[in-house]
């Protein structure tokens, strides 16, 4: 692979110039203790919810570029591996891996699977518990660096499990692209709380690619957080609900910044009777590009779903949600709300009659916009995300 600028290229196939990125690099040696970990990577880790003293954590899994250098479980009924040690432990693997995705879905998922770079194994045992979040982090440190990895998480029947994923890159890394092939199973009666927080380099490319099935009486939640400049994202998962009962909900929340373009979106397909789903979005253009997707399908009578979608646009730059209701047979019910402007000028009045300059009127309604009541939060992540929305909109300001 030849060196040089990484960019996005709208001329090229999937606007991505691959032979900007590398595949290879080197061996990152095994860290046994987390708290070996120091530095600019710890606190990197840090700011995507990854704690290196694994307080409240259940298990741990951390991938730099290629080489996994950390990854064990420590509580019981819960499994955290690496992909290919997940494929020596279960013969039975075989039979998940590629069985929602097709290679041959595009040519970022061929890329997975032609030139793999691992990524994470995690399952709930059936009817266990697992009180405390696994941690899980993607990190690229080599330049123009192509990170390819797959993911599998099973929640077994009856199991809980919450999964807290920080994707990141070296402080000095500029440009990268990581392309993310990522299945997840929630069995019947299984719940499965999934919160992923992004902070990548200003022109890092990032392509995921996820399906989710859900069956009878699962629940599936997801949280994504993106508030950091990208380069470029490009994600739109797909949920099926196959069973009876089933439950999807999606939280995001996204801050475009000058040159960045994040087209994001969820669609979930309502299978089974009584299943329900609700994708939330809030989205600020602070100069880059949104574009917020929410696709429900409804495939059979009785099921509800709800879309909402609300979008500032801070300084020029381009918020486009994309709203769509698909219902195929009577006794669907579902609905979707999407509104794109400004900051009310009333709103800012009212609190500058009160004694709030202008500048800190206008970071308190940003900031109330972006706090969004995410569900499934631990309190300490919970409250590092809010720490990180109160730094970025005083940088958007």
């Amino acid at each position: 692979m030849r060196n040089g600028r990484s960019t996005v290229d709208n001329d090229a196939p999937d606007g991505i110039d691959w032979p900007e990125y590398e595949t290879e690099a080197e061996n990152h040696g095994y860290v046994t203790q987390l708290t070996d970990i120091t530095g600019d990577d710890a606190r990197k880790f840090l700011d995507v919810g990854i704690d290196t003293s694994e307080k409240d954590r259940s298990g741990t899994f951390i991938q730099k570029d290629r080489s996994v250098i950390h990854c064990h479980a420590r509580q019981d009924g819960v499994e955290v591996m690496s992909i290919t040690q997940a494929r020596q432990t279960h013969d039975w693997l075989a039979d998940y891996l590629w069985r929602s995705i097709d290679p041959a879905q595009d040519t970022f998922t061929s890329r997975a699977k032609e030139i793999p770079h691992e990524g994470y194994f995690i399952r709930s045992a059936a009817g266990r518990h697992v009180t405390e979040p696994v941690q899980a982090c993607l990190y690229i440190a080599k330049e123009k660096f192509s990170q390819n990895v797959h993911n599998v998480v099973i929640a077994e029947p009856d199991s809980r499990l919450q999964v807290i994923t920080g994707c990141a890159t070296s402080p000095h890394l500029v440009s990268g692209l990581h392309v993310g092939v990522s299945e997840f199973y929630v069995k019947k009666g299984a719940q499965l709380h999934f919160t992923m927080i992004h902070d990548w380099g200003e022109r890092v490319n990032v392509r995921p690619r996820t399906v989710v099935h859900v069956e009878e009486g699962g629940v599936f939640v997801s949280n994504y957080i993106s508030l950091k400049p990208v380069g470029s994202l490009q994600m739109n998962p797909i949920t099926y609900l196959d069973g009876e009962g089933a439950v999807a909900r999606f939280n995001s929340v996204l801050v475009a910044a000058k040159g960045c373009h994040l087209d994001v979106g969820s669609r979930v397909v309502l299978n089974a009777p009584g299943t329900r789903a609700e994708i939330i979005s809030r989205a600020i253009a602070a100069g880059g590009t949104i574009v917020a997707r929410g696709e429900l399908v409804g495939k059979v009578a009785g099921v509800k779903a709800h879309l909402e979608c609300k979008g500032l646009v801070l300084k020029e730059g381009l918020m486009h949600a994309i709203p769509e209701l698909r219902g195929y047979v009577p006794g669907v019910e579902m609905s979707h709300e999407a509104a794109v402007g400004k900051i009310d000028q009333g709103e800012i009045e009212y609190l500058m009659a009160r004694g709030v300059d202008e500048d800190e009127a206008v970071s308190m309604i940003v900031r109330g916009f972006l706090n969004v009541d995410i569900e499934g939060l631990p309190a300490g992540l919970r409250q590092k995300i809010d720490r990180i929305i109160h730094e970025t909109q005083k940088d958007m300001m």
